[in-house]
């Protein structure tokens, strides 16, 4: 069975986007994932097709009404052991481990939030896991949604030419991947370090794993401190 993506969106004609070209794309042709969008304005009931509401409370902007999401989420997914996302910056980071995770499985309805936000009570009662892609605001989850959509895709069986591509990057063993080179042999003075032309394989894995862990502790030490596996700190 292959891999199935529902988006539920006021912005249908943003899919598939980018994942409509290159190996998602030609993945996407052969039938190894699918994605439908669903216009979440079909499912408000009064003549203006209204999706938002004014804030409880005051505030500014507006809210995503409970009602029309819950019926736009039940129609889609009722019966369905996919998992039910909600694009959001307020929700946990997505890690590889959880884009691992999403990928075993058999899909994802993803629910694409606007305005300020989305009533609590349809999170609570349709049971959305929220995901973050990190600690900045877009104008809404479709950016999110393609960006989530596209780390699963792209670790289907089949979809790299080469599976070993998503086994030896970053995030995949808890460090940032190790600097890479090609010919030409020296580039503006600079030459590949000797190692890599060296025929030691053992020697090139050495290198390659120092080199990862010195990146790592340069630009994202928080790494060092976290389960590659779970992703929690190893003092949690």
């Amino acid at each position: 069975m292959s891999f199935r993506a529902t988006v539920l969106t006021l912005y249908p004609e943003m899919f598939p986007g980018h994942l409509g070209v290159s190996l998602a794309g030609k993945a996407l042709e052969r039938g190894q994932w699918s994605i439908e969008t669903v216009q979440i304005r079909d499912f408000a009931e009064d003549k203006h097709r209204t999706v938002d509401d004014t804030p409880a409370g005051g505030g500014a902007g507006m809210v995503l009404k409970p009602d029309v999401l819950a019926r736009a989420i039940d129609r889609v997914s009722i019966n369905d052991d996919r998992p039910r996302l909600l694009m959001s910056p307020r929700g946990r980071p997505l890690t590889q481990e959880r884009v691992r995770d999403l990928a075993a499985g058999p899909g994802v309805v993803i629910v694409c939030g606007r305005f300020e936000g989305v009533d609590q009570r349809v999170i609570d009662a349709r049971n959305l896991e929220e995901v973050s892609i990190g600690d900045y605001i877009l104008s809404g989850g479709e950016p999110a949604a393609l960006v989530l959509l596209d780390a699963v895709v792209r670790i289907l069986p089949g979809v790299m030419g080469n599976e070993l591509s998503g086994v030896h990057e970053s995030f995949e063993g808890g460090l940032l991947e190790h600097p890479h080179y090609t010919r030409p042999q020296v580039f503006e003075g600079q030459e590949i370090p000797s190692v890599l032309t060296s025929g030691n394989h053992s020697a090139i894995a050495k290198w390659r794993e120092a080199e990862a862990r010195k990146l790592t502790a340069e630009r994202r030490p928080d790494l060092l401190e976290r389960d590659p596996k779970s992703g929690k700190r190893f003092s949690e």
